[in-house]
């Protein structure tokens, strides 16, 4: 199902979701943590901080650092690969699932009120 809108509806929806999560007392997660959340939940795994960090584009410091923070949070976990200690898997969590199903019904719930 395509939704058709015009830039300023959906910067207006992107703004009021994110006003929504705000005043939700959601955690306030960065583009860059969200893009990485959102990439370990909806791009089947294995999810390595080597990979993350090719696919963003970024180094794998500045992975690691998002990931900490998302791991304070309980949204992800983290082990090393069994099969070769130089990676480190990023697991998804129970935490984590909500946190997007609550975000995506935010998102829903906003669109429809575009209306």
């Amino acid at each position: 199902m395509a939704v058709e809108l015009t830039p300023s509806q959906a910067l207006g929806l992107w703004h009021r979701v994110h006003l929504a999560q705000v005043r939700d007392d959601m955690p306030d997660l960065t583009v860059r943590q969200m893009a990485i959340l959102l990439q370990i939940y909806l791009v089947p795994p294995p999810h390595t901080v080597r990979g993350l960090a090719a696919l963003l584009e970024v180094t794998k410091p500045v992975i690691t650092r998002a990931l900490d923070k998302m791991g304070e949070l309980k949204l992800v976990d983290r082990e090393r690969d069994h099969r070769d200690l130089r990676n480190v898997v990023i697991k998804r969590t129970v935490e984590g699932a909500l946190f997007l199903e609550k975000f995506g019904d935010r998102v829903i719930a906003e669109a429809r009120a575009l209306d």
